[in-house]
């Protein structure tokens, strides 16, 4: 529209894997006689993927520049990179590579078209954007002011395993990155609660891990991370004593069975095992082993397997405390790997 000076309804781009799109124009206000801008949006659309930002409109200004190239900059809406550690450097919008990349191709796509060669401006906006970014993670990856522009192809796809793991990931590359040699790790909101509550432990910083405990372990590990202290629930953490490092339930469960060896392992009887391995419910199990005064042992015995799979996860590399806690009974075991 800049360029031509006709509107335009539809533009077709091509994400970053190739795949043609075509997007509806909206809101175009063109004001090049008035101050040499023309400014438009189109509309996320999320599809199935639960997402704060769905339907809202995202805003580009465009304007010719006496600078020479392209300059792309973020602008209401969007947020600004406050921290080191991130793939944007600190003080730019929060506009990921692979975006940036796509906005600016399709820029000298159209300059090229036109025969255009002098230089353009454009600013991406969000209008509403700082208070959506309020129910995102960005103020904890140091993004403040609005949202991010992210994403790898330019077309949404549903929540992945991968995109979590991401998320966690760049949780420790940005602690990293401020000088910390430790982390507070927790699968979720109880571990989190429970350490601010129960422990007193300042959780603003830590990094919730979810059920990806593996991959935030050797993430951590190959950042150089020294100390870890790891916070759970006993419904999750208890799989860490098999080996399990994903703890989804659809990955594997396997609760009952690794705390009926446990209890095997302390004396209980068979008829007590059955009873065991017939709870659905971690604080049920527990009731019948203080009931059969081998609570304690049977904690103790699952903590060396916690810390033993621990050690293993990270060679040694990290110095893991673990605390497995239930909000009934408190912290059940703790330790801390070699």
């Amino acid at each position: 529209m800049l360029l031509s000076s006709e509107p335009v309804e539809h533009v077709r781009v091509t994400a970053k894997d190739g795949t043609p799109i075509e997007l509806k124009v909206t809101d175009a206000i063109n004001s090049v006689e008035k101050n040499g801008k023309v400014k438009c949006a189109v509309q996320k659309y999320a599809g199935d993927d639960p997402d704060v930002t769905n339907g809202v409109k995202i805003f580009a200004a465009v304007s010719k520049s006496d600078a020479p190239g392209i300059e792309i900059d973020g602008g209401e809406g969007v947020g600004r990179v406050t921290k080191p550690g991130l793939k944007v450097p600190v003080g730019k919008a929060a506009i990921n590579p692979a975006p940036m990349e796509m906005i600016k191709s399709a820029i000298e796509e159209v300059c090229a078209r036109f025969s255009y060669q002098g230089g353009i401006k454009a600013v991406i906006s969000i209008p509403g954007g700082a208070e959506i970014a309020k129910k995102t993670m960005n103020g904890r990856l140091g993004i403040v002011g609005g949202l991010s522009i992210l994403g790898t192809t330019g077309i949404v796809e549903p929540m992945s395993d991968k995109a979590i793991v991401e998320t966690i990931k760049a949780e420790i590359d940005v602690s990293v990155a401020s000088g910390k040699k430790s982390l507070l790790i927790t699968p979720g909101n109880y571990g989190r609660d429970f350490a601010s509550e129960q422990l007193g432990i300042n959780i603003e910083e830590a990094i919730k891990c979810s059920n990806y405990i593996g991959e935030t372990l050797d993430h951590a590990c190959a950042k150089g991370i020294k100390r870890i202290k790891l916070i759970g629930h006993a419904g999750k953490l208890v799989k860490l004593a098999g080996g399990i490092m994903n703890t989804h339930s659809s990955i594997a469960d396997c609760r009952m069975e690794i705390i009926a060896a446990h209890s095997a392992l302390a004396g209980a009887k068979a008829s007590d095992i059955k009873r065991i391995m017939d709870c659905v419910a971690t604080e049920a199990v527990i009731d019948i082993m203080i009931q059969l005064g081998i609570n304690s042992s049977v904690w103790e015995s699952i903590g060396q397997k916690i810390g033993f799979h621990l050690q293993e996860r990270t060679k040694g590399g990290v110095k893991v405390e673990y605390i497995v806690f239930t909000q009934e009974h408190g912290i059940l075991v703790r330790g801390t790997t070699k």
